[in-house]
């Protein structure tokens, strides 16, 4: 591996380290919707081997999510679990049946997701921002 490519792998782990639960989350969002596009791309021009790596990879991501999906949360826990199964299922399917379609509608179908995590996150405070009366002291 080059100097360059061990550079950006570094900065990455460190970023996956030190990112909070709401980061990670929209950082696998992220990843996830752009294994799904470069799987487009490369099914378009029927690189097969390419769109496979990049659904198998995007399997992962789901499974995790999946997997990681507190169901006693909220009330739409399950709802998500159940989109996160049938994406999965479509994302096999579109492997194994060379189906550009299906991974077109694992996009459409995450897409507004991935856009309502980052909105809530951007609505979170920062990390280690001071909260109002922090520690129980009122200086007003």
């Amino acid at each position: 591996m080059s100097r360059a490519a061990n550079q950006l792998a570094q900065y990455n782990r460190n970023a996956i380290q030190s990112a909070t639960p709401t980061q990670l989350l929209t950082m696998l969002y992220d990843r996830l919707l752009l294994d799904l596009h470069r799987a487009e791309a490369a099914q378009t021009v029927g690189d097969w081997t390419k769109a496979s790596e990049q659904l198998l990879h995007a399997q992962d991501i789901v499974a995790e999510l999946q997997s990681s999906l507190d169901l006693t949360a909220w009330s739409g826990a399950e709802g998500l679990f159940a989109l996160y199964a049938y994406v999965n299922s479509a994302l096999i399917n579109a492997n194994v049946n060379r189906d550009i379609a299906l991974t077109h509608e694992c996009i459409s179908h995450l897409e507004p997701l991935r856009a309502t995590w980052h909105e809530a996150a951007g609505a979170l405070p920062s990390p280690g921002a001071p909260t109002p009366n922090a520690g129980g002291w009122n200086v007003a």
